[in-house]
């Protein structure tokens, strides 16, 4: 890689404290040229969106997210004084609850449980870790993202003899996703054990309207906050899904929106080499020859990024994962991302990047600032975060003798500004990449179907729990065959299993082995 050709394809926003160096991908000039066409008609569908076109046909709505850090970019008067309402009611609650005007039973509420599913946990997850201090967190955030049993003990375990103090944040748009609801459920079985009432320790952020809004009416939770249904759950971090819980910790929500807004407003110029996001949706492109075909490996080399990867992964497989295009051609697009941290992946799986397949491409993220105050000399003059520099300098370079492609995005430092930042330019850089690809970002079919497929499995056990009511033995084969279900033998053995290791139904193994296991109700 040659200083020309860094300078000439580095890209740099100074007022931003932000750079991105895509030099170390093999392309040239002539395949800028023959995107610029496909690049123009995709900034020409982001204006329309943020407009307020109709860019989810499958739903018939708006994908707003945009507005959420500019609301006088919204399309209406009333959206706009939603988005801006509901911004100053997070902010007055969390006062609220800050001075104990609002509190537990047992007093002021030093915790926060918060339950959500995908983007409901995966953005308030990432932002709260990447902003955290002990010393200045006003409270303690804890998450049930799940519908694992043994997950829920763990986070109660922590919160032990401490719920009357914990408030409670249940998230879901639709008010209907069985995680959060068995979460919330589990939850209000411990508040109740615990003799306390769990309303008076929760609030809800979902649909105006939906089953969980009236449930929070019924059950007299404290304060309702509004999911719209012009947002995305895994673009929802700046409504209230991840602005509530990073307001409730502490953290500096105004800076967040503001990186957010400034990140958009460079990602608007139709000038492709002046636009970050346009620059990386053109990399992914090429890297993976524009279907995919190589994974995408983010590499954060700070520790409060940890959770980035986690992050990124739900925001781009489920908006590019998609079977068909815009015009019903079946092209199963998508792009694979996984990372962890350096230099953490140095002693992981950094050995297969440099050596191994060569089926991805990665995205290394600097940052400049090693943390507040001075680092001591740990050898030779020489401070950790001298060290952190040049693993992550040392990696890219190692990696690029070998032709493994790299982006590298530079930024000052991790504060909120920061985050809001890096969260915006990955917003936009989907949604461009997915108009280069002639696909809709927006909806997710997929997950819906597993969704189905779910309820499915639950209504033949349903009939497995009312077949065993006989008393009478079966094996896996003979239930199957009881209910007439004899095509989903395997899933009748599975279910089988369970049961009959979770006692509480009652079920047991009575004899045999393997696929002759009898199973028994017993009385």
């Amino acid at each position: 890689m040659s200083w020309e050709r860094y300078k000439k394809y580095y890209l740099g926003l100074e007022g931003l404290g932000f750079g991105l160096d895509v030099s170390r991908v093999s392309f040239d000039d002539a395949y800028l040229s023959s995107m610029e066409a496909k690049m123009q008609k995709a900034f020409a569908d982001m204006k329309k969106l943020e407009e307020g076109a109709i860019a989810n046909p499958d739903e018939n709505r708006m994908v707003g997210h945009y507005w959420l850090r500019a609301p006088k970019l919204a399309p209406t008067p009333e959206i706009k004084a939603e988005i801006e309402d509901t911004v100053a009611k997070i902010k007055s609650f969390a006062k609220k609850i800050h001075d104990g005007e609002i509190k537990g039973k047992d007093g002021k509420f030093e915790n926060v449980l918060c339950i959500g599913i995908g983007g409901s946990a995966l953005g308030p997850q990432f932002v709260g870790e990447a902003l955290a201090s002990p010393k200045s967190d006003k409270m303690k955030v804890f998450f049930l993202d799940n519908t694992d049993p043994d997950g829920f003990d763990v986070v109660f375990d922590k919160l032990d003899g401490k719920l009357g103090k914990t408030l409670v944040i249940v998230t879901s748009k639709s008010g209907g996703t069985p995680e959060p609801r068995n979460a919330m459920m589990e939850a209000m079985a411990r508040y109740e054990a615990a003799g306390l009432d769990f309303g008076k320790h929760a609030v809800v952020t979902t649909g105006e309207g939906s089953k969980l809004h009236r449930f929070s009416k019924e059950k007299g939770f404290i304060e309702f906050f509004p999911m719209w249904d012009w947002v995305g759950g895994r673009t929802s971090e700046f409504a209230a899904v991840g602005l509530l819980p990073a307001a409730l910790q502490g953290l500096d929500i105004d800076g967040l929106l503001a990186g957010a807004a400034e990140m958009d407003e460079a990602t608007r110029t139709t000038e492709t080499l002046k636009n970050p996001a346009a620059m990386l949706a053109l990399m992914w492109y090429k890297c993976t020859s524009g279907k995919g075909l190589k994974d995408m490996v983010i590499l954060p080399y700070k520790d409060r990024l940890l959770l980035f990867s986690r992050y990124l992964q739900q925001l781009i497989m489920e908006s590019l994962g998609k079977e068909l295009d815009l015009d019903g051609k079946k092209v199963e697009q998508g792009i694979s991302v996984y990372g962890n941290k350096g230099s953490t992946d140095q002693h992981a799986y950094v050995q297969q990047l440099r050596d191994g397949i060569d089926n991805f491409f990665v995205t290394f993220i600097e940052v400049l600032k090693d943390r507040e105050g001075d680092s001591p000399d740990v050898n030779n003059g020489e401070t950790s975060g001298d060290y952190l520099q040049a693993f992550l300098l040392g990696t890219r370079e190692a990696l690029s003798a070998k032709g493994r492609e790299s982006v590298t995005i530079t930024v000052e430092d991790c504060s909120a500004r920061t985050i809001g930042m890096l969260i915006a330019l990955y917003d936009r850089a989907v949604g461009l990449y997915a108009g280069l690809v002639n696909i809709n970002a927006y909806h997710q079919p997929g997950v819906e179907a597993g969704k189905k497929a779910a309820s499915s499995i639950l209504e033949i056990k349903a009939k497995i729990i009312a077949a065993m009511e006989k008393g009478k033995e079966f094996t896996a084969d003979e239930l199957a065959r009881e209910i007439n279900l004899e095509k989903d033998k395997e899933i009748v053995f599975k279910l089988l299993s369970h049961l009959a290791s979770n006692p509480q139904r009652g079920i047991r193994k009575a004899s045999g082995k393997g696929f002759d296991i009898t199973f028994i109700k017993e009385k």
